[in-house]
């Protein structure tokens, strides 16, 4: 039996009118480019990529190497295509303009060229996250594309992926139709479909959740995580295990793989802050992944895909998994 490649389904989805040619072609970029860096992330300290940069991002977070080496990959290799009117970065301000040698197309590429760096140094799963936007028609008639054109709602999404670097580099892809992981065959360097249709359980009995802000969450978090700590003498009647990278994309895609709840919610801890990760790079994307999987994802207060964004680098509290666990906790919070 021939194995299906990454090229393989997304001729199919393409055949099947789910994508245009366009897309497809700019999916296959930006899986090459997750090659590139998975190779980076791989090689560690022989070459001298570890560490910090010595600066920081927009957030005023600190770079590390790596962050900076991902970020260059992701665009020098999506610039010169022709399918992107432009594209936008955790790791950096302003959205990155399409030099003009290089023809412009219709869509936006906006990702996370590392997600969870702060683990890189000891050996931790980390990964890259994306989404891809259509691009505003009166936008695209313009001779820089602005950070307005970026300001879509979650459900505008037309492709939402991410890349986890571990003891294989995978890559886990929705265009809309259900969930697909590929894993990169190390002999033939392809990406091959090695999880068709994934679904998150709806039940579970794992959590995640960084439990050292616990003395600054809202009182619905604290109600729905002190059930779980209570266990089988709660009134959950049953026990919970608690499961913590602190890289969202390992974290997700345990979630992805057997179920659970990711929680990073509101918290009163810097009230400047309405949430700690993005809603652009890291929300919108993991929220459709996990929609598409048969979970659910919301802020606490609302379906994270229809929020509105006002600002490029907008942060939002995040509650994403399994779907009975992340109604009851959000039912907490309109209750």
């Amino acid at each position: 039996m021939s194995r299906i490649t990454l090229s393989h389904y997304l001729i199919q989805q393409q055949r099947e009118d789910r994508i245009c040619a366009e897309l497809r072609f700019l999916v296959e970029v930006v899986a090459r480019a997750v090659k590139a860096i998975g190779n980076a992330v791989g090689k560690g300290g022989l070459t001298n990529s570890l560490g910090e940069a010595g600066g920081e991002n927009v957030q005023g977070e600190v770079q590390k190497k790596l962050d900076v080496i991902a970020n260059d990959i992701l665009l020098e290799a999506n610039e010169w295509g022709g399918h992107l009117a432009a594209m936008a970065s955790e790791e950096m301000d302003l959205p990155h303009q399409i030099p003009n040698r290089y023809p412009k197309g219709e869509f936006l590429l906006l990702f996370d060229p590392l997600d969870g760096s702060s683990n890189i140094d000891v050996n931790i799963s980390v990964g890259t996250i994306f989404s891809v936007l259509r691009c505003p028609e009166q936008a695209s008639a313009t001779a820089e594309i602005g950070e307005e054109a970026f300001l879509q709602a979650g459900s505008q999404q037309l492709v939402a992926g991410y890349a986890v670097y571990g003891a294989a580099t995978q890559l886990v892809l929705t265009v809309g139709n259900g969930v697909q992981a590929f894993t990169v065959d190390r002999e033939t360097g392809s990406f091959v479909l090695t999880s068709e249709s994934m679904r998150v359980p709806e039940d579970t009995k794992e959590y995640a959740i960084n439990a050292s802000n616990a003395r600054w969450w809202e009182a619905p978090v604290q109600r729905y995580i002190g059930e779980l700590v209570a266990g089988k003498s709660g009134a959950r009647e049953k026990d919970f295990n608690m499961r913590w990278v602190g890289s969202m994309v390992a974290d997700v895609h345990r979630i992805l793989t057997r179920g659970g709840i990711f929680m990073y919610p509101k918290d009163t801890k810097d009230p400047t802050k309405p949430g700690k990760l993005r809603l652009m790079y890291e929300a919108n994307p993991m929220a459709m992944i996990i929609e598409q999987a048969g979970g659910a994802a919301t802020t606490g207060y609302q379906r994270i895909l229809d929020v509105q964004p006002e600002l490029l680098h907008q942060r939002v509290p995040v509650i994403l998994g399994s779907k009975n666990e992340v109604e009851r906790v959000t039912a907490y919070h309109q209750g």
